[in-house]
């Protein structure tokens, strides 16, 4: 009897055990259905990056191709005719005002200067004896000897003389300034930018060289402690154009260097074809860095004053009735607020009304993504923002 009893008491005690296993199985099962249920839920909402919109920097800056020129460039031409005796100073050749260029030979200047020297001695020799006939003749007027219109006659042929002389007079000098252009001279402080002669080489005072079919210069100088760069400035940064202006420059040939230009006219119209103005600024190359001819990259800042935000490209939204952007709610919903773009950049748009920088917008928003719908708010990966930040910006009304 007693052993019946620890028998039904261990079946008893078996049972009890079964059930409670049973029980937590099936409290098991519902937790795991309730989890399952709320993962599915969370796993059908959406995921989103957001960006905030950005207001614009206060300053714009442009980049403009640009051509750099010398103050000043003389093309330096014969005047005379004659052969390249020596030329003394080569391209890059720094030189100062007078320093001799090169010499020409010139045999047939020289003839007709040493014939217009002969000519002169004859004509005051001639003068001379003219005037001291007319002078005898005066003399013999007293005593009567010779009738007054000899004596004009004298006189007159004195006059002539006289003339004649100045006639061989200007005639020398004339050839003594063309000897001198047997010399060549820099007109100014410079360098040498141009040697078109040898010597040996036939000019003459037209311009051609004996190895040229076409005129051309001898030299040219120019002066490169003052360059001016000339820039092509479009319609857009016309109000700028004015004194204090400067541009940041840069050339190929000098990577790492930056150099200031100063604004110093402008054209004051807009060429038709292209809507830019020819714009020259100044640049100071004491140390010869830049040469003329040069290609420049100009770089000029001006500033912006403008209510307006930027946003990422990849935030717009296209309907049928306009551009819009997907804005996330305070209880993470999504609200389609239309705007209005004033510009288009590389990578950015610029919003003039529709959107405050305290929005979060949906960067690479869905096509699935409608309004209303509930959606999940992620933190992108490094990067993945490049013109939104991931914290908003102090409140500021919205743009209307």
């Amino acid at each position: 009897m007693l052993k019946l009893f620890h028998r039904r008491r261990g079946m008893l005690a078996g049972m009890c055990v079964l059930f409670l296993y049973l029980c937590y199985r099936v409290y098991e099962s519902n937790v795991d259905a309730t989890t399952l249920r709320k993962h599915t839920l969370e796993d059908t909402i959406p995921t989103v990056a957001i960006t905030y919109p950005k207001p614009v920097p206060p300053t714009e800056t442009i980049t403009l191709p640009g051509n750099i020129q010398a103050w000043f460039e003389a093309p330096i031409y014969a005047q005379v005719s004659g052969y390249v005796k020596m030329w003394y100073k080569d391209y890059g050749a720094l030189v100062r005002k007078g320093d001799i260029l090169a010499e020409i030979n010139a045999p047939a200047l020289d003839a007709q200067y040493a014939q217009a020297k002969a000519d002169l001695a004859a004509e005051q020799a001639k003068y001379a004896l003219a005037d001291l006939t007319a002078k005898r003749w005066v003399a013999l007027r007293k005593n009567h000897a010779v009738s007054e219109q000899s004596i004009s006659v004298q006189e007159a042929n004195a006059k002539a003389e006289a003339a004649r002389v100045k006639a061989s007079e200007q005639n020398v000098k004339n050839f003594e300034a063309l000897i001198q252009f047997k010399t060549i001279v820099a007109p100014y402080d410079g360098v040498v930018t141009v040697r078109n002669i040898n010597v040996g080489d036939y000019i003459n005072k037209e311009g051609n060289i004996s190895n040229r079919s076409s005129i051309t210069n001898l030299f040219t100088v120019a002066d490169v402690s003052m360059l001016r760069l000339f820039v092509s400035v479009p319609a857009a940064f016309g109000a700028f154009l004015k004194p204090g202006l400067t541009a940041d420059v840069t050339v190929p040939q000098l990577p790492n260097r930056h150099f200031t230009a100063k604004f110093l006219t402008v054209a004051r119209g807009f060429d038709v074809s292209t809507r830019t103005a020819v714009t020259v600024f100044t640049i100071d190359n004491e140390d010869r860095a830049l040469w003329p001819g040069s290609y420049a990259q100009v770089h000029l800042t001006a500033p912006v004053d403008r209510n307006v935000l930027t946003i990422p490209s990849t935030a717009l939204v296209f309907q049928e009735h306009g551009t819009q952007v997907a804005v996330v709610t305070e209880d993470d919903h999504v609200h389609l607020k239309p705007i209005t773009v004033s510009k288009l950049m590389d990578n950015a748009v610029e919003v003039a009304g529709g959107i405050s920088s305290q929005d979060r917008v949906v960067n690479n928003p869905s096509a699935a993504l409608l309004e209303g719908d509930k959606v999940r708010v992620v933190t992108p990966a490094p990067g993945y923002d490049l013109v939104g930040t991931v914290t908003p910006l102090a409140k500021e009304p919205a743009l209307k």
